[in-house]
């Protein structure tokens, strides 16, 4: 039988400055715990309580970072799409709001698709003109040894009302032509991608870069970067994500 939960999170500025969590909602296989956090901000870690997705079953996440609160985001383990007992699709929904002044870090673990499963992703992301953000993605086509399962993914992103940056793509079996040609993944099983939003790239943004042979730099049409990465694995492609955060940290 397929499941249906929403999980949901909300932070708000509380005294001092310190962010707290008034909604923390857990729902089905999304259960959500609050752990340690750096300095004034909060973080909630999604551990998975069951196998999931599966075929036919309709996952989502919410979350409000109020005006002036900081969030982070992460996970304790991978999550691994999977095949259900009938051919139905899976969806997983995030959907994320951040206010003014407000910060979102949103890093959870790798997404593997594994083979059989079939699950769209759609993540939605909301952010005020002063909101920050960092966005991690991570996709890993099929576990080790089998092949991918179909997996689309759509991003789409709002600043101020306004769109900042809408894509989707595919992969896998049912996919358009051409996903694991040259031109896309030339034989590459892990892609992710890091999408920092700060006002602070009003006045001052990053060039266009090389990253590595399968990496790279480029400014969006607003004050954002976005890497685009792809890896042999899912450790490689976390050691270059990494490395592009801890250089966007040092400044």
């Amino acid at each position: 039988m397929s499941i249906r939960a929403t999980a949901r999170i909300a932070a708000v500025r509380g005294p001092g400055g310190s962010t707290s969590l008034p909604v923390l909602e857990s729902d089905g296989p999304l259960a959500l715990r609050r752990t340690r956090a750096q300095g004034s901000g909060a973080k909630v870690t999604v551990v998975g309580a069951m196998s999931a997705p599966l075929g036919g079953d309709r996952l989502a996440i919410e979350a409000e970072v109020a005006a002036g609160s900081r969030l982070t985001v992460d996970a304790a383990a991978a999550t691994i799409a999977l095949p259900g007992r009938d051919a139905d699709r899976a969806h997983y929904d995030v959907r994320l709001t951040v206010g003014e002044d407000a910060e979102l870090s949103w890093l959870p673990e790798q997404l593997i698709s594994a083979r059989g499963s079939d699950l769209r992703m759609r993540t939605r992301i909301d952010l005020a003109p002063t909101a920050r953000l960092v966005y991690r993605e991570e996709q890993i086509l099929g576990r080790h040894g089998e092949t991918s399962g179909t997996l689309t993914t759509r991003l789409t992103v709002h600043r101020a009302g306004r769109p900042l940056l809408d894509q989707e793509v595919g992969y896998g079996p049912g996919a358009p032509g051409g996903w694991d040609g040259g031109a896309v993944l030339a034989g590459h099983r892990a892609l992710g991608q890091l999408l920092v939003v700060d006002p602070v790239f009003e006045e001052k943004k990053p060039e266009v870069r090389l990253l590595s042979e399968t990496a790279v730099l480029t400014p969006l049409a607003g004050p954002a970067v976005l890497v685009t990465a792809l890896a042999p694995d899912a450790l490689g492609l976390r050691r270059l994500l990494d490395d592009v955060l801890r250089d966007e940290a040092a400044g």
